[in-house]
């Protein structure tokens, strides 16, 4: 008699899990589980100069070619001059150089709740409105949003894009404790990485180099903390 005592728990959990709502194959409006909770706000770009978006064509050519310090064996030639035994594909190149890391780009309003018993209260937060998050560039993007991702993805073997979408009615449910405040931002978070643009000539010569800082969007989710 001990084994239908056991089979009629597990057949429960079972149909249970075959009624979850239809929204729960979407992985932006699933609930989000074992959130990590932050003492302050997530830190913020620091560039004065960051602009949300990124060229959706190269820019032209530039007037002139200078040879960079880490091409020793490009031609010195100017990019008038007829390629000798050597030529290149010309057009601007993307190099990412170093990472840093994520920074969230909340979309829709902060939210908050404040546990104001004397026990630990469970603080449930859903996002209230969809929008999109893109690419920002701080410096000189030479190249199509794109075309950077496909350089930055192989450059750190990480998955990131041109632009991310979250959705309205992601959940998330987390611990406020006694006298606390949870808050609660739903967005994108964006890997922060290093590089610069460079346009190589039909010669083989290459301009100067244009630094960059760019913001990809990595994944979606919550930014948590408490104060």
């Amino acid at each position: 008699m001990r084994t239908p005592k056991i089979l009629i728990p597990v057949l429960a959990v079972a149909a249970l899990a075959a009624a979850s709502p239809a929204f729960a194959a979407d992985p932006t409006s699933a609930p989000t589980d074992t959130p990590v909770v932050g003492t302050a706000p997530p830190s913020q770009p620091e560039e004065t100069d960051l602009v949300e978006g990124a060229p959706e064509t190269a820019a032209p050519a530039p007037s002139e070619s200078t040879s960079s310090d880490d091409d020793l064996n490009a031609p010195t030639s100017k990019p008038s001059d007829k390629p000798d035994a050597s030529t290149c594909s010309d057009g601007w190149y993307y190099y990412p150089t170093s990472k840093d890391k994520d920074y969230h780009k909340g979309v829709g309003a902060e939210q908050a709740n404040y546990n104001g018993t004397s026990r630990t209260a469970k603080s449930t937060f859903v996002s209230e409105v969809s929008g999109t998050v893109g690419i920002a560039v701080s410096g000189e993007l030479k190249v199509e949003g794109n075309a950077a991702v496909v350089k930055i993805e192989g450059k750190f073997g990480v998955n990131v894009s041109a632009s991310l979408t979250a959705k309205i009615g992601n959940t998330i449910s987390v611990d406020t404790p006694s006298r606390k405040t949870t808050y609660a931002r739903y967005g994108v978070y964006r890997l922060k990485s290093y590089g610069y643009s460079q346009y190589t000539h039909l010669n083989c010569t290459k301009s100067a180099k244009k630094n960059v800082t760019i913001y990809t969007p990595h994944r979606i989710g919550w930014a948590i903390w408490e104060g």
